[in-house]
């Protein structure tokens, strides 16, 4: 695909929706020509986002099938459950699709039903969806028709792993994440839980031992590793707008150094564009708020036999919109890093 391209969002008005609609705006190859987001149809992006004003004059549809005809690209920024009922129509019909949720990172419905409590309703679609971590899925994501656009917390999670999983400077076991995130996580729907009152001047851990995220972090650090893969995960939430800030526990495999997990950054992500390795620097979540970088720094502690890993990012681009709009690119033929710097 080359030229311009022709983009719909469904699920448009929702943070992340809104999100890609901020990114795509000053993508010089992008048309965003259809938004869709059946509670807001009929009004304006400009009324739900003042921002947009004078900038984006698009209204929200009711979405249907036929009206995204025209579309190169399709993004579902919808919760979890819904795009599985909209996705084999689309690429049955040719469209390219970029699913933002987790109804296809899983390639083990069975895994997906078990942590997400409902029923996978695409099976058959399930073999097609290719991960999109463009620092390990380039060629994968290139060819692809669907996408399955990775969580937050495993990107934050996932990047940092991967080199020295692969590498074999840590054990494949006794692996600890800790995450902390912003409210925008959970989306846009108002909750008692989530209102100002609740999360202000406190932290809270949730869903221990059964977040939805854990399988996928465990199966694709599997997939690049080629061996089994075990760690716990604990998230929590920060009461801020955006952003992820996650903490890694990993025992050592062997007398590691900094020098030698520097290398095994370097070896992987020296020529990356949006991961950024700081070495001893600790990174924080402020420097990547509103940019698709990851920011990552360790320290190897030799006395007690353990690596620490840190890595930031913001939930709504790198660890959604942003790097759904890199896969795009990948997908289009485009600089990666175009609309994102």
């Amino acid at each position: 695909m080359a030229g311009r391209v022709n983009i719909s969002i469904i699920g448009a008005s929702g943070y992340s929706g809104a999100e890609l609609l901020r990114i795509l705006a000053r993508h010089k190859y992008a048309t965003v020509e259809k938004l869709f987001a059946n509670a807001s149809a009929g009004k304006r992006v400009s009324d739900i986002y003042p921002w947009f004003s004078g900038g984006v004059d698009l209204a929200y549809e009711v979405y249907s099938v036929n009206a995204v005809a025209s579309s190169d690209i399709v993004f579902i920024a919808l919760p979890s459950g819904e795009a599985m009922n909209l996705v084999p129509e689309l690429v049955e019909r040719g469209k390219r699709v970029i699913d933002l949720g987790g109804d296809f990172r899983l390639k083990d419905a069975s895994l997906y039903e078990k942590f997400y409590k409902h029923e996978h309703k695409a099976k058959d679609v399930l073999p097609r969806a290719v991960f999109g971590l463009p620092e390990w899925n380039r060629p994968q994501i290139k060819a692809a028709s669907l996408v399955a656009n990775p969580g937050c917390y495993p990107t934050s999670a996932i990047i940092p792993l991967a080199p020295v999983l692969k590498e074999g400077l840590i054990r494949k076991t006794g692996i600890t994440v800790s995450s902390l995130s912003g409210v925008s996580g959970a989306g846009r729907s108002a909750t008692v839980e989530l209102s100002f009152a609740e999360v202000n001047e406190s932290v809270k851990a949730y869903k221990v031992g059964v977040h939805q995220h854990i399988p996928e972090m465990t199966t694709v650090l599997e997939e690049i590793t080629g061996d089994h893969v075990s760690l716990t995960f604990v998230p929590h939430l920060l009461p801020v707008t955006r952003g992820i800030y996650t903490s890694i526990f990993a025992p050592l495999a062997k007398n590691a150094t900094q020098a030698d997990v520097a290398s095994a950054f370097d070896k992987y992500y020296g020529k990356e564009s949006f991961v950024r390795c700081s070495g001893t620097a600790i990174p924080e979540m402020k420097n990547v708020n509103y940019t698709n970088y990851i920011d990552i720094g360790f320290r190897v502690y030799p006395d007690n036999n353990h690596l620490i890993l840190l890595s930031a990012i913001d939930n709504l681009v790198k660890g959604a919109a942003g790097q759904a709009v890199q896969n795009m690119n990948l997908m289009c033929g485009f600089d990666e890093t175009e609309g994102l710097l």
